[in-house]
């Protein structure tokens, strides 16, 4: 994957049922990365959280064609919720019911679009 230092520049690893769900202390390291997402709880599973705002429909809609593009590059896929003037992203990883830290480098990578 990646080190810390960058979470922008890392590769998200294929997840499985199996997988590590991300620490206390992997948190504590990986959110200040990524400060404008919140860790939102939603049926007990843990979800990073962020919207967006933008002037209309249209610059709302270029974006999600963008996120959509990273996510199938990376087959790693958000919970997208479009709407007049803002697009609100979720990441979580379905497979471990929770967040794993390619949840924190999709949140980065989305952050530098």
């Amino acid at each position: 994957m990646t080190d810390d230092l960058d979470l922008a520049l890392g590769y998200c690893d294929a997840c499985h049922s199996g997988s590590p769900r991300v620490t206390d202390e992997e948190i504590a390291r990986f959110h200040p990365q990524v400060p404008d997402w919140e860790i939102v709880t939603v049926d007990d599973v843990p979800r990073l959280v962020r919207t967006f705002r933008f002037k209309g429909w249209k610059p709302g809609v270029a974006f999600v064609a963008q996120l959509a593009a990273l996510a199938d590059e990376t087959d790693h896929h958000p919970r997208i919720t479009l709407d007049w003037g803002y697009v609100t992203v979720e990441w979580w990883t379905h497979a471990i019911g929770g967040l794993h830290k390619n949840d924190f480098i999709m949140a980065a990578k989305v952050d530098r679009l």
